[in-house]
């Protein structure tokens, strides 16, 4: 449906102001219609109905998808297990996922021991950190390729608040650290349950990156006393890790050196190796089996005295015990949202990525429920916190692992070094879990990044480099704030000055585009279009009406078309990007309506959206404004706006009256006289009487006609 406007006269201005039917337009030999098509306005409700009937909606859709539930959909809400169970085929996934598993599981008995030192516990602890917490995520979580147990980034956290707690040979030490994974099991349960998954967004990639590299750097000098050979201090800064080094050069000792150097580059070439080729990606997991195995072999059979070793590691499978010390909760929450927040970001990434690869959706915050859970009863048998693994769950994925069976199996395995092989592990040196350590951290030094984000974006690689910067020098937590804040300080920036853009039209059709982007495009004198591309709410408004004040003054006549004016007469605002108005936006556009009204300036709105038509409605700006300046295409509203500037064109000069009697808008419109230019004349700003009186409503307005 359409409503045709004709051009406005001195004999019926009235018809410039109302629809008229194409048969009354036709029967004006000197006007051309203007299709418009007309602008629904909803009608608006009162302030509590309209609240109210929201709540039931949202009522009635909750209440209407749980009856739709049915009980198989309830037990896999709970056990997302069960989808994989359901459909499992033993005879073509089985073998695949037992090869998966016991590759992970080979991986994971080194490097738990490993990560178990770098967090300053025993590397027993690191074991029991592998062992419950990956069968309880296989039955809860719903990653079916993520591998879930101890991080060198969560290790790293825990050393470094637990160390300025409490010494680490220290037994209270050992159950803070179980204490501190309870406490990010019931954050995560916490967050899963509540669906709160989406505040993490707010943390950029550059910040996550950069974090990440600085953490690596910190984490890798940390190992360097098990290849030096003396004790360095325990420091998550850079500055006193490099002074306790040069400090203690007098104890270093060659051995623990050449060892921890040949089998980091071994475990380096290995990994390439797996990596570049792919009949040898089964090198990438075996790396640290074959470091374990090569340096417990040389301590065998030379029994070298100056590499020390890991000693004594109890055997048997953890026992259940409840977290004790409650009353350190409070100085741990700061790292317990802060490991909560790593295991978003890291986990859940890795998981839906994974999921992406594999074919089969999954929800984040079902997903924190499961690594809750698994974090909460690994603490019941001596876990200390543990999350997703990047390296140990690409690993997995590459090994074709189907369904959370591959994670079973890697529990077992675990389970069988805990009751069979730790007398073994007693004999392994202390420089080849450094060495796995600082291999399995060198891929988090992503200097790739910031060389992309400097070509990219100068703001996310400044983001980047104040991260690395001040978790480097300032340490993990400070570090983890100044990115975190600068990245929302970014982002309130670009919502408080958001994109403005000026219109204009494209040669040869209805479509307008920046003007900027679009050189070709033309504008309208007496006419500024403006779009807005972003929410109109108190922090952006006052930003807002000054690029419109701007707009106003400062005009570029070179591409500008249509009747010769001396200034601007309308102001078109294209809201279809704007998809929120506050309370603070109407109050400043009922403003800006009355600060144009006084100079004769007139506001037309395109394209809103339902939501804010009604807020504009309900506030009454729509009365204000008036509906007839509600467009549903910016085309619409110059099409109006074109003819109103020729009409005030062709207005006879007068001298000013006094202010008080200065006629308005409207009444000069009711005064002026004369005929409508044709199209191609308002287009180009002649303005001599047309001499075509065609008006076949088929022809699209202000289109140039072919001869």
């Amino acid at each position: 449906m359409e409503i045709t406007y004709a051009s406005t006269s001195s004999r019926d201005v009235t018809t410039a102001e109302r629809p008229v039917s194409p048969s009354s337009s036709s029967a004006m030999p000197h006007s051309r219609p203007v299709k418009v098509i007309p602008l629904q306005h909803p009608t608006a409700p009162s302030s509590s109905s309209s609240a109210a009937a929201a709540g039931n909606s949202l009522w009635l859709r909750w209440r209407s998808k749980v009856k739709r539930m049915t009980c198989a959909q309830w037990i896999e809400v709970f056990l997302p297990c069960v989808r994989w169970i359901r459909t499992y085929k033993w005879r073509e996934y089985f073998q695949i996922d037992l090869m998966a598993g016991i590759t992970v599981g080979v991986m994971l008995v080194p490097q738990a021991m490993s990560y178990a030192k770098l967090a300053g516990l025993e590397p027993i602890y690191g074991l029991y950190s592998g062992f419950v917490p990956v069968f309880v995520y296989a039955i809860f979580g719903s990653s079916r390729q993520l591998a879930v147990g101890p991080v060198a980034l969560v290790s790293l956290l825990v050393s470094n608040v637990l160390g300025a707690i409490v010494d680490s040979s220290d037994e209270l030490y050992t159950e803070l650290a179980i204490l501190l994974a309870f406490m990010v099991g019931v954050l995560e349960c916490i967050m899963g349950l509540l669906r709160l998954g989406w505040l993490i967004r707010f943390i950029s990639h550059s910040v996550i990156s950069g974090f990440t590299t600085a953490s690596a750097i910190v984490i890798g000098l940390s190992q360097a006393k098990y290849f030096l050979g003396y004790d360095i201090v325990r420091s998550s800064k850079i500055v006193p890790l490099i002074k306790s080094i040069i400090a203690g050069a007098d104890g270093f000792s060659w051995p623990p050196f050449v060892m921890g150097c040949v089998i980091l580059a071994i475990l380096l070439v290995m990994k390439h190796l797996g990596k570049s080729r792919k009949y040898l990606r089964f090198l990438r997991a075996a790396g640290p089996l074959t470091a374990v195995v090569l340096g417990t072999a040389f301590v065998k059979i030379f029994n070298p005295s100056s590499i020390s070793l890991v000693g004594e590691i109890p055997e048997g499978l953890p026992s259940f015990s409840v977290p004790k010390d409650f009353g350190y909760i409070t100085s741990l929450i700061p790292t317990a949202l802060l490991i909560t927040g790593v295991a978003i970001l890291e986990s859940v990434g890795i998981a839906k990525a994974l999921a992406a690869k594999n074919g089969y959706e999954l929800d984040s915050n079902q997903e924190l429920f499961g690594l809750g859970v698994s974090n909460i009863l690994g603490s019941f048998f001596s876990a200390y916190p543990t999350t997703g693994s990047f390296s140990r769950s690409a690993v997995n994925h590459e090994s074709g692992a189907k369904t959370g069976v591959s994670g079973i199996v890697t529990g077992i395995i675990m389970g069988c070094a805990l009751l069979f092989l730790t007398p073994l592990f007693e004999y392994i040196p202390q420089c080849t879990l450094a060495a796995i350590v600082i291999s399995a951290v060198m891929g988090l030094v992503d200097y790739e990044e910031a060389i992309f984000l400097w070509r990219v974006d100068k703001k996310d690689f400044l983001l980047w480099t104040i991260t690395s910067t001040t978790t480097l020098f300032l340490g993990i937590e400070i570090g983890v704030l100044v990115g975190v804040g600068a990245s929302l300080a970014f982002v309130i920036h670009e919502s408080a000055n958001p994109h403005i853009a000026v219109l204009g039209r494209l040669p040869g059709t209805t479509v307008y585009r920046n003007v900027e982007q679009y050189p070709e495009a033309y504008t309208y004198n007496g006419i500024v279009i403006v779009r807005i591309d972003a929410p109109i709410y108190f922090a952006n408004i006052s930003h807002i009406k000054d690029r419109l004040r701007e707009y106003e003054i400062e005009v570029d006549k070179s591409t500008r078309r249509g009747p010769e004016v001396d200034r601007v007469y309308f102001v078109i605002l294209e809201m279809a990007p704007v998809t929120y108005v506050d309370s603070s936006a109407v109050q400043a556009l009922k403003d800006l309506y009355q600060e144009y009204n006084s100079r004769d300036i007139q506001i037309a709105i395109s394209n809103p959206n339902r939501d804010i038509l009604l807020t504009l409605s309900k506030s009454g700006v729509v009365d204000m404004i008036g509906k007839e300046w509600f467009f549903v295409r910016v085309h619409d509203a110059v099409q109006v706006c074109l003819q109103r500037v020729q009409s005030i064109k062709e207005m006879p000069t007068t001298p000013d009256p006094p202010p008080e009697e200065r006629p308005s808008l409207l009444q000069r419109l009711l005064r002026q006289t004369g005929e409508d230019l044709s199209i191609p004349e308002l287009e180009s700003g002649n303005q001599r009487p047309p001499a075509s009186t065609d008006t076949n409503p088929q022809l699209e307005p202000l289109l140039p006609r072919k001869p």
